[in-house]
């Protein structure tokens, strides 16, 4: 990964594999092997990630037009939000970029 590459709403990106998954109480945590770390994605954050894991790509405008049809929140804080949930992603090491 390209370091402080700006998201933008055309890019795309899919989960690295070989993370356990699980809903729990209305929310997704998730355990990396690879890094050996939990973690609790919340009801958005599991929102996003089953964006994710929705197809072997997707981008970052699809996955606000998904959750501004499930919640009501304004675009461009919707936009920011998504975006820097990915971010979170990606320095973890739980998402890729995909061509």
């Amino acid at each position: 990964m390209i370091q402080n590459q700006k998201i933008g709403l055309q890019d795309c990106f899919s989960e690295v594999k070989g993370n356990i998954v699980s809903d729990m109480g209305g929310e997704k945590v998730m355990l990396s092997i690879a890094n050996s770390k939990y973690y609790n994605l919340g009801e958005v954050g599991g929102d996003i990630w089953n964006c994710l894991t929705s197809s072997p790509s997707v981008s970052v405008e699809r996955i606000v037009l998904a959750l501004m049809s499930q919640y009501e929140v304004e675009q461009a804080e919707c936009e920011q939000q998504v975006v820097s949930f990915l971010e979170h992603l990606l320095e973890e090491g739980l998402i890729q970029w995909a061509s």
